[in-house]
């Protein structure tokens, strides 16, 4: 089994290369995954896993035999070479390459009645996660992102997602893509925005439906606000018109699930 103890390597440091650069990940077709829990679900997912570096202090090899295969390299490291390209201390020592996924709208496979959430230009990677984990947790049929602001492999992605980048169907496409996309496949689409809004629990959401939502700083954009069904609004009594994406996402996102009887 080949050992890595310098964090000097040429292999780690074009291994920091891919955490750190999105055109490094792009450019070779992979990225790393952090912690036990996030790799099971992306083989669980169907994510190729092509290396697998741990450190024995922490992780035997018996316990990740489950994850190997002999397509597999298996990489004995350093703590230095893992503190090197661990995010964070509370990982279990084990850290995987895999090959990325294409996130086109064209192989996205959806029930007759769906429910997908599309957030438009997200911008920070905590959002991104919380949304993907809620719609994990809502078993929402896909997670559309619109003129994505962020590379959907970045570490920080992968790692406030929990794992659930990996758990749900997720595709990418310009706002223009996604409505033609949703009206081509007879989706009613609902967009949250202040204008030209109804309360969003007067709306039914028991047919096909995506549920939309925009950036906290500027909200979405006007051609969802031409194109939607009908645009809703979450009805506020504070002081402030606006709310966390993630959490308004997640009322949305429920109150759909309500109405379909979970």
């Amino acid at each position: 089994m080949k050992q890595i103890t310098s964090v000097q390597n040429p292999y780690i440091k074009s291994l920091v290369l891919l955490q750190e650069k999105a055109k490094e990940r792009k450019k070779t077709g992979t990225f790393l995954i952090e912690g036990l829990r996030e790799i099971e679900l992306a083989v669980k997912g169907g994510y190729k896993i092509e290396t697998i570096l741990f450190l024995p202090e922490i992780i035997s090899i018996d316990q990740i035999n489950k994850y190997t295969n002999s397509q597999i390299d298996l990489i004995e490291i350093s703590k230095e070479v893992y503190q090197k390209l661990a995010y964070r201390d509370t990982t279990e020592g084990i850290l995987a390459i895999a090959k990325t996924k294409s996130f086109s709208l064209s192989d996205l496979k959806l029930p007759e009645n769906p429910l997908i959430l599309v957030a438009e230009a997200p911008e920070k990677p905590g959002n991104i996660g919380a949304m993907l984990r809620t719609a994990d947790a809502a078993n929402l049929d896909a997670v559309i992102i619109a003129n994505p602001k962020s590379d959907m492999y970045s570490p920080n992605i992968v790692r406030s997602s929990v794992g659930c980048l990996f758990t749900n169907q997720i595709a990418t496409g310009t706002t223009d893509e996604i409505i033609a996309f949703l009206k081509d496949n007879s989706i009613n689409f609902y967009a949250a925005t202040l204008q030209n809004s109804t309360g969003y629990h007067t709306q039914d959401y028991t047919k096909p439906t995506a549920l939309v939502v925009g950036t906290e700083a500027t909200g979405l954009s006007d051609e969802w606000r031409k194109a939607s069904t009908q645009n809703i609004i979450i009805p506020m009594q504070g002081e402030i018109d606006s709310m966390n994406v993630s959490v308004a996402a997640a009322i949305l996102i429920f109150e759909a699930k309500r109405q379909r009887g979970f």
